[in-house]
Order: structure tokens, then sequence, then C-alpha cells
């Protein structure tokens, strides 16, 4: 059965919480992040992840109690996934993060799981989605691939540290630059999203550098991002949200462009610019995104 493409659902900000550590947990739906992510992977040590995978369906009930959405990010060890997938296919998880991915055989082991699952348990076809994380330089050459695997698949995230290590190099802006705006390129050949900015996720104790670093990652295309700490949930929010006066421009491009079309021209000036039908789309996309956001 071929699944319609799901449209993203808006998340700005995708905060990590450890699945298994109550405190973080109880507090995190006052994190106000648009989804947060249960995490069975880096966060929970061995002996913890069965335990850990008891916790997931509470939690995500618990972080989802004022609006947000719940996902979940699994092992990739294909007997860990299963479990993993096991205790988090459920109608209180919207998602599943897939990590450390470097093949789109990877991304079909997944899904085929979960359409297992979805079927034996009476779910919707299609409910779960999946957002997989590039954490490894092998993964540059299949990133086409991986972004049109499966009808799931909404997002592509870069793992700025494990992929840095994976380069030898330096997790810092020159050096993520380049990958960076590859997940993009990718994700746009494949209709899907780009999740990430070019920076450590790691470093957030200089929060006007890190709005920065946000500002650059809109710039570049990216629509949201994965986080580790709530001050960097609250800045993807605002910085990813569309201003006031990019929702008035949006529309005033729109209305330029439609009257210019009444009288028989394809390409209109706009505030001093020349605009056509490209620049008109990139309008209509920003005026749905806030639609979708409750913005405007």
């Amino acid at each position: 059965m071929t699944l319609p493409k799901p449209e993203y659902p808006g998340w700005r900000s995708l905060l990590f919480i450890p699945v298994h550590i109550d405190k973080f947990v109880d507090k995190a739906h006052t994190r106000g992040a648009d989804a947060y992510i249960l995490d069975l992977e880096d966060s929970v040590p061995l002996p913890e992840k069965q335990h850990a995978r008891t916790c997931v369906v509470p939690a995500a009930h618990k972080v989802s109690s004022a609006g947000a959405s719940a996902l979940v990010r699994i092992n990739i060890d294909m007997d860990m996934a299963r479990r993993d997938l096991e205790a988090s296919i459920d109608p209180a998880i919207q998602g599943i993060v897939l990590p450390k991915v470097e093949s789109a055989e990877q991304v079909f082991a997944i899904t085929n799981t979960i359409d297992l699952l979805e079927k034996e348990r009476g779910m919707k076809l299609g409910h779960t989605l999946l957002i997989a994380m590039i954490e490894s330089v092998d993964a540059l050459p299949e990133l086409d691939a991986i972004a049109q695997s499966n009808q799931r698949l909404i997002a592509l995230s870069l793992g700025t540290e494990d992929f840095s290590t994976s380069a030898g190099m330096a997790s810092i802006p020159e050096t993520l630059h380049y990958p960076s705006q590859m997940i993009v390129f990718a994700c746009r050949r494949a209709g899907i999203v780009p999740l990430g900015f070019p920076a450590s996720i790691a470093d957030y104790s200089d929060l006007d550098i890190f709005r920065g670093r946000i500002t650059l990652a809109k710039q570049m295309g990216f629509a949201g991002a994965l986080c580790i700490h709530p001050t960097q949930a609250k800045i993807l929010n605002e910085e990813l949200s569309p201003s006031a006066a990019e929702l008035q421009k949006a529309k005033g491009i729109i209305a330029a462009y439609e009257a210019g079309l009444r009288e028989g021209r394809g390409a209109v000036e706009f505030e001093g610019k020349m605009i056509d039908m490209p620049v008109v789309t990139a309008a209509q996309a920003l005026l749905r995104r806030a639609k979708r956001l409750g913005i405007g």
C-alpha cells in the first residue's frame, strides 16, 4: 500500500528529553518546544535501556499535555531498534527519530517494522512519521537515496557532533556549512524538510551567538532544529517563525503579482525589485507555514 506523503507538522524546535529521568520528563511540557524527542539512544546507558522502554508511552502523554508532539529517538542496532519500536509505536507518539542513518536500506528496515506494528495495533497506517539523522561522512553519497526512501520520512537532520567526529574536524560553523547545505539540497530535491543549523548542538552558553546561528540556518533554508536545552527551543521558535514584516511583505508580493497577471505581465516590480513566479512561490510557502503555526 502506498501512503500519501504527509505534510511536515511545522515543528521549529525539537527538544531531546532523557525518557528514563522523571525530573526532565515531568517538567518538559513547560519548556515551550514544539516537539519533544524522548531519547532511548545516547542519553540512556545500556543497562537502563529496557527500563527506559517502559517509560516511553507514559512520558509521551506527559510531554504532550500542553499540546506539543511526542517523538522517540531509537537505537540504530536492529535488535535494539525492534524492541524500541515495540515500546514506541502508539497513538500518543507522532514520530520516530532514526539516528546514524547511512543508507536507504536502514530506513526500509525500520519502516517495514513500523508498518507491521501499526497494523497489529489497529492504528492508522502512516500515523508514525520518521526523521533521519545524518551523522557520518559515509552517508553523504547516499543523501538523495535516503531522503527519497519512504513516504513516512518527513525530514533529515545533521547530527553535528557525530558527523564532525566522523570527518575528523572541529564542530564549528566554518566546517559544518558545506554538509549542512548538502542536507538542505537533498531535502528540497526530495520534497521533505531540512532540520538543523551549522554549529555544535552542545554549544548554547552564549545565546546571542546561538541566535545568530539560527538566523543563518533560516537563511540557508532550514525550517527547524533538534536541540538539547530549553533556551535553545525558545530561540528556535522565535527566529524560525515568520515575522509580521515578513508576512506583510509576502502578502504584498502576491497581491502585486496577481495585479500584474490581470494586466498581462508575468513579472512586476515590488518595493524596487523585480518579482516573478519563483518569488511568489516562496511568498506563498511562507504564508502556508505561518498558517500551520497559527501566526498571522
